[in-house]
């Protein structure tokens, strides 16, 4: 296939480096000549020639959000026998643009890679960013059935799983399932900023986890919020209603009163997080799984996490999840391997026998 990206950041070098592995032809464009070239560096396809005619299948927008609609647009008129596709993230303001500016949506096909990192530009990209990862298609009821295929086409070879929604069913989704907690990541990290060294120094793995995101870029993600700040409004509303129940909760118990039903509201606060957490789609997108962790002790030096890997690989354990702490002020860090239960003990046994030290 011919596929021309237009917009070489994180998610168009990546799509160049996933479809030029996959054999596809793949030409790049970019509004900063210097960022297509770094792209072509990186191997994420080729630069046209000066005067070249270009003539893909399909044109990948890959640009900000807040001219991905124009962009759209031009290629629908410099390509007017290829099929259009544009990923960002908000796909009902896009398409209510093309529509005022009276569009051809029958080449047209907006879609969406769940897929991305907290580092943005070309020399972040990563030839295996989609693989495994939903890559939802919302066609309009005029797209053509060739140009739906073609996204789809792409999309696979790219290694993600396609979904098909309504570019406002979309929105609503990704509005819970991402913009969301890109906010709360945000908000709490900013928590952060004004506490001092000894507090900020008592961070753990948990505070790593819920915050990792808001190392994001503030310029794209206000552009995101803006187009679909619906849809994000409704679910910081419930949330917010939420957080004011706990607050409610916690003032009557820190006033030293009777606080009947405070901790029942506390209680189901979490309780709540936990049947929601527990539907996060497990490994490959398939069903939620429970994992048992085993935790190893790391000695801080070179070498020896690669060391616990290749014992594991040897062992021929599975690793499903990993994460890595440091203790404060100690020379070793504790790495948590989540493994399917029928395993964990087993390769725990097999680990302390190389000498690994076990903890908990």
């Amino acid at each position: 296939m011919r596929v021309h990206v237009v917009g070489t950041g994180l998610i168009g070098t990546s799509l160049g480096l996933a479809l030029t592995r996959h054999g596809d032809e793949v030409t790049l464009e970019d509004a900063v000549p210097t960022h297509a070239a770094l792209a072509r560096d990186l191997g994420a396809g080729r630069l046209p020639a000066p005067g070249e005619e270009l003539s893909p299948d399909l044109v990948i927008v890959a640009a900000p959000p807040d001219v991905t609609a124009a962009c759209v647009l031009s290629a629908l008129e410099r390509w007017p026998a290829a099929g259009v596709t544009d990923v960002a993230s908000v796909k009902g303001a896009v398409l209510a643009a093309l529509r005022s500016a009276g569009a051809d949506l029958a080449r047209y096909c907006g879609s969406h890679p769940m897929a991305g990192r907290e580092r943005s530009g070309a020399v972040s990209g990563r030839h295996d960013l989609f693989d495994g990862r939903a890559w939802v298609l919302t066609p309009t009821d005029v797209t053509l059935p060739e140009v739906l295929e073609l996204v789809t086409s792409v999309a696979r070879a790219a290694g993600a799983a396609v979904r098909r929604l309504p570019p406002e069913e979309h929105d609503r989704a990704v509005a819970a399932v991402s913009h969301v907690p890109q906010l709360a990541a945000s908000l709490v990290a900013a928590r952060l900023e004004t506490l001092d060294e000894a507090a900020v120094s008592l961070a753990g793995q948990g505070l790593r986890d819920v915050t990792r995101i808001a190392a994001s870029d503030p310029h794209l993600w206000t552009q995101i919020l803006a187009g679909n700040a619906g849809a994000v409004r409704e679910v910081l509303a419930a949330l917010a209603a939420d957080l004011d129940g706990v607050v409610a909760a916690l003032a009557a118990l820190e006033g030293g009163e009777d606080a009947v039903g405070a901790r029942g509201t506390l209680a189901r606060a979490m309780a709540a997080g936990n049947a929601g957490q527990a539907r996060i789609p497990g490994k490959h997108g398939a069903a939620p799984t429970a994992y048992t962790t085993v935790r190893v002790l790391i000695p801080d030096e070179p070498g020896q996490l690669g060391r616990l890997f290749a014992d594991i690989g040897e062992i021929g354990t599975n690793i499903e999840e990993f994460h890595l702490d440091h203790g404060l002020g100690q020379p070793f860090g504790l790495a948590e391997v989540d493994v399917v239960p029928a395993a964990a003990t087993d390769l725990a046994e097999a680990l302390a026998a190389r000498g690994w030290r076990l903890h908990g």
